[in-house]
């Protein structure tokens, strides 16, 4: 077994052992890190080991709570869509509030090859008994985000150097067909200004997660 399989191995127990607190349906688990610092693919993962394991797991993604473009422009907001202040954070601490106590929670999901919010696009089941929910500012210290990390049963943190980083969102928007110059510019000109912004604001996690590749 790989070093990277046993953290992961390590984690799940973590996460198994976590119990479920008085008058709350489920556990719930963050995975917090900047844009393009693979938090989907470890929440994926994580699930995956969860329900390998014998566990029933769930991920839950926060970017559902993007504002709509039309909202954003009215606030002059748009060019920095993916900043804290782009996303309807009461909404989403409702949101998770509910999935710590009721059995079954319908929530919305982000297209982004649409780039926008599609609500009522998912489903988490009765049943469900870990909820991994990831996103940017699930550990964030500023308004309207610092009280999540109340709600969480174990939150991570995922650590990847700014460099790679940049890297990895040049390349994100390349694959979505800008060429090198406009990926380059999407990157640099938004995704990067909210990777200083969760590094400058991250609150401290029960886990920190380096990056590694599995």
């Amino acid at each position: 077994m790989s070093a990277e399989m046993k953290y992961l191995a390590d984690l799940v127990a973590a996460v198994q052992a976590l119990p479920i607190a008085d008058g709350r349906s489920r556990r719930l688990v963050a995975v917090a890190g900047a844009p393009g610092s693979g938090k989907s693919t470890l929440a994926e993962l994580l699930v995956q080991a969860l329900c390998a394991n014998g566990s029933s797991a769930a991920v839950v993604p926060m970017d559902g709570f993007h504002l709509d473009n039309r909202l954003l422009s009215e606030m002059n907001l748009l060019a920095r869509k993916g900043a804290p202040e782009s996303f309807d954070a009461a909404g989403f601490q409702r949101l998770v509030a509910a999935i710590a106590i009721e059995e079954e929670v319908v929530y919305p999901l982000f297209d982004r090859a649409q780039d926008m919010a599609i609500a009522g696009a998912a489903r988490l089941h009765a049943g469900v008994e870990i909820a991994v929910i990831e996103g940017n500012y699930l550990m964030f210290d500023a308004p309207g985000w610092r009280d999540l990390a109340a709600l969480w049963d174990l939150s991570m943190q995922i650590d990847v150097p700014r460099e790679e980083l940049r890297a990895r969102l040049v390349a994100r928007w390349q694959a979505y067909g800008l060429s090198d110059v406009e990926a380059e510019a999407r990157a640099e000109g938004n995704d990067m200004a909210n990777v200083d912004r969760v590094a400058a604001a991250a609150l401290p996690a029960d886990v920190i997660w380096k990056g590694q590749a599995i």
